[in-house]
């Protein structure tokens, strides 16, 4: 089974700049009124509102896939991703860190990888 892509090619800033002006928006963000920004709201509220926010998400992500409509697939993964970001924010972290252990794991078995973690 191919890729679908649902919305046109991927540009050139989509494919790879994407994340990272994400995350500057999303470090902007700190420095917001919670009051008058979604993501400043999410940050005052702790790691806890963000947890739970991600997993509303998750669960949103598991229903669209059991109806398998592609375009709520995609949406419901992006809004999944965003708030991984907003984690990996307040935590200080980049979506550098995720592709670095992406990359690292790319080429293992999953058993190989699983199998290395628990050594």
């Amino acid at each position: 089974m191919g890729w679908v892509v649902l919305v046109g090619d991927l540009t050139e800033s989509a494919s790879g700049g994407v994340l990272e002006q994400l995350a500057e928006v999303l470090e902007s963000r700190k420095l917001a009124d919670p009051e008058s920004s979604y993501v400043a709201s999410l940050y005052a509220g702790g790691v806890d509102k963000i947890l739970k926010k991600i997993g509303e998400e998750a669960t949103e992500v598991v229903m669209a896939g059991k109806d398998g409509e592609p375009g709520a697939i995609v949406a419901e993964t992006a809004d999944l991703c965003f708030h991984l970001m907003v984690l990996l924010a307040h935590e200080g972290l980049s979506p550098q860190a995720v592709i670095i252990e992406l990359q690292r794991r790319f080429g293992l078995s999953g058993l190989e990888e699983k199998a290395q973690r628990q050594q």
